[in-house]
């Protein structure tokens, strides 16, 4: 049987491993592409990369720790799209990260949320293991996302040389 401290160390290797591909598949993307919607839905990719940034707020912060820090600005844009800029952002989701890190760092796999899921998953999300593993699969799926967006924009489809 696995350790809880392999087990995490994997998780997390899983969740670092999801989030290098999301700043991998915009990388080198100029201002004009983070920002202009190549899909009818209207979504950005640096919009995508805000909301990843505040679903890793709200994931270990809101709901593991029950708390958080008020955002530095109010949540008033349109969904995945964002008014800032992407040296913001990319500090965002990168802060984020490193905040959640910090909180699976110190919190046991079995550790119960102190705030509550959203519906419909917060019965099937009764420890911190649970959350990564969401976590995992949302910036996995939103990572397909970008990788769609990408070769939209420039044909790049992350299978080989730029």
């Amino acid at each position: 049987m696995n350790s809880p401290g392999k087990e995490k160390k994997t998780l997390s290797a899983f969740l670092a491993a999801q989030r290098a591909s999301v700043l991998a598949i915009v990388d080198g993307l100029d201002t004009k592409a983070l920002t202009t919607a190549v899909l009818p839905s209207g979504w950005t990719p640096l919009g995508l990369v805000e909301h990843l940034g505040h679903a890793e707020r709200h994931w270990f912060q809101e709901v593991v720790l029950g708390a958080a820090e008020p955002l530095p600005w109010p949540d008033d844009h349109a969904p995945l799209t964002t008014p800032r800029e992407p040296k913001v952002v990319f500090a965002f989701y990168q802060d984020q990260c490193r905040r959640s890190d910090a909180v699976i760092a110190r919190t046991p796999l079995s550790a119960p949320p102190r705030g509550r899921p959203p519906e419909p998953l917060g019965d099937e999300l009764a420890d911190l293991r649970g959350i990564v593993m969401h976590v995992i699969e949302e910036t996995a799926r939103h990572a397909g996302h970008l990788d769609i967006a990408r070769e939209l924009i420039d044909g790049w489809t992350g299978l080989g040389p730029r």
